[in-house]
């Protein structure tokens, strides 16, 4: 038995920071209903057709759910949502426009006042109240926001990161947020609210370059794919054109690296480099340095030298070089997930130990659940059949 069957979540919701909490409940056995607007759904559906013609998020973030179609600006449909959550749900979720679940009726405060066991976790881009409450929030504007984009990128230019960073964080704090929730459930045999911020979420995850420019302390220089103040600690090119990224901690991991990589003893002792401080000040000697000593050999003649004098080395791989990654097929962390356009590969959530510890049902097809939930709450096929001639499923 999963961990969290026998849990019933009713979300609406879209694009990333909810889908992704949602997603990882399902993992872990919950039962996971997904309201969406008739005809179009979640919008991340149509973000791209990259996978086989489904939109790489929404496949990333939505399987093992039902999806259940309702217009609720339509009465009836939004009394089946209100039976929907009061007779089944433990747990809602919503990350709509600012207000627009407490203009529903599906706030904390309505919803509790009549099932007080209910958890009901809203995430916005700012949070519930303050006066960024009603600002459009978007996964690059909250990585600015949040000071993230100041600190990424090169010093001619800020970056953002590749993933969804800002949803990222805001999905994880609901998820780990949520199951907090229950086990105070346990105990109390109460709900409660939770306000997920992605701003406070990503912040939080900024926190050591916040503190770095303490009280006025200049930040993090944006040093590329290098680390800010330790060096050598970053991507350095080898012979045959491709790139090699290493990471010194220490001083002695310097001088091993001197002897067993650079062949260059001396260099350990040279008071140019005899410190990270000086080391990271000097980057640009240094760096020169070790690109001329990794010049006559290839990448994997490179990666031999850092494995053997133990020092920390990875390869920058690609997208396509991720899916064959032999530690990843070594340790059996593919499955697969079922889907309108079939079969799927899918990697199994870090720490399940094999595929029958995990929920991997199929990504849903917009509404493909409706009749029968419908049919749950007692509704029957000619009810449904009106209700969908009247636009409100």
């Amino acid at each position: 038995m999963r961990p969290l069957e026998g849990i019933t979540v009713v979300t609406l919701e879209h694009a990333i920071a909810a889908p992704f909490a949602t997603r990882q409940l399902a993992d872990l056995g919950a039962r996971v209903i997904k309201i969406e607007r008739p005809g179009t759904g979640d919008f991340a559906r149509g973000y791209d057709e990259r996978v086989r013609g489904m939109a790489s998020h929404f496949v990333w973030t939505n399987r093992s759910k039902e999806s259940l179609t309702l217009d609720v600006k339509h009465p009836e449909a939004r009394e089946i949502l209100q039976r929907l959550i009061l007779e089944q749900a433990d747990i809602v979720v919503q990350n709509l426009a600012p207000g627009a679940a407490a203009r529903l009726g599906l706030s904390y405060a309505a919803l509790s006042a009549r099932k007080p066991a209910l958890i009901v976790c809203d995430i916005s881009g700012y949070g519930g109240d303050g006066p960024y409450r009603d600002k459009k929030a978007y996964d690059l504007l909250i990585q600015s926001e949040a000071g993230f984009v100041s600190v990424t990128g090169s010093a001619a230019e800020p970056a953002k990161a590749g993933p969804s960073i800002a949803d990222i964080s805001a999905g994880m704090y609901a998820y780990s947020s949520i199951l907090a929730a229950l086990f105070e459930r346990t105990r109390t045999g109460r709900g409660r609210h939770i306000d997920i911020s992605m701003l406070e979420s990503l912040v939080e995850w900024t926190s050591y370059p916040l503190y770095y420019a303490f009280e006025g302390a200049p930040p993090p220089a944006r040093t590329g794919a290098s680390h800010a103040t330790i060096y050598p600690y970053g991507p350095f090119p080898a012979g045959d054109g491709k790139t090699v990224m290493l990471g010194l901690q220490n001083e002695r991991e310097w001088a091993l690296f001197c002897e067993h990589v650079l062949l260059d003893p001396a260099l350990a002792a040279d008071p140019r480099f005899s410190s990270n401080p000086k080391r990271s000040a000097a980057r640009a000697e240094l760096h020169a340095l070790i690109v001329a000593a990794f010049a006559p050999l290839s990448a994997a003649e490179v990666l031999a030298r850092l494995d053997r004098a133990q020092i920390a080395n990875a390869q920058v791989n690609t997208m396509h070089e991720v899916w064959a990654h032999p530690q990843l097929a070594a340790r059996g962390r593919w499955t697969e997930v079922a889907s309108p356009v079939g079969p799927l590969p899918a990697l199994l959530p870090p720490g399940a130990p094999d595929a029958d510890a995990v929920r991997m049902d199929p990504i849903p097809a917009l509404g493909e659940h409706t009749g029968a939930i419908l049919a749950e709450l007692g509704l029957d096929a000619r009810r449904i059949d009106a209700l969908r001639a009247e636009g409100a499923l």
